[in-house]
């Protein structure tokens, strides 16, 4: 794995994280690393979850990878701010 490679992971965990904070209601406090963080996280929750559905899927860029990643970004924020708030409490 290269560093351009490591690079498009981050810009895509930003974006997905991001959109997937957006879609949420109420107030989310991260950091920018946590967002990409969940994003990159979400892409693998949403990849686990359309091969598990849809078996392997075929070429780089498809619209059905983004939703099924920010699908998976909203799941994983839904459980780490279930987590996080269990944390201060």
């Amino acid at each position: 794995m290269g560093l351009l490679t490591i690079i498009r992971w981050a810009i895509f965990g930003l974006i997905v994280g991001a959109i997937a904070r957006f879609l949420l209601p109420g107030k989310q406090s991260m950091s920018i690393w946590k967002t990409m963080l969940l994003g990159v996280v979400g892409s693998f929750v949403g990849g686990g979850l359309a091969y598990l559905i849809f078996g392997s899927g075929r070429g780089m860029f498809q619209a059905s990878g983004w939703i099924m990643s920010i699908i998976g970004a909203i799941i994983a924020d839904l459980i780490y701010s279930s987590v996080a708030s269990k944390r201060t409490v």
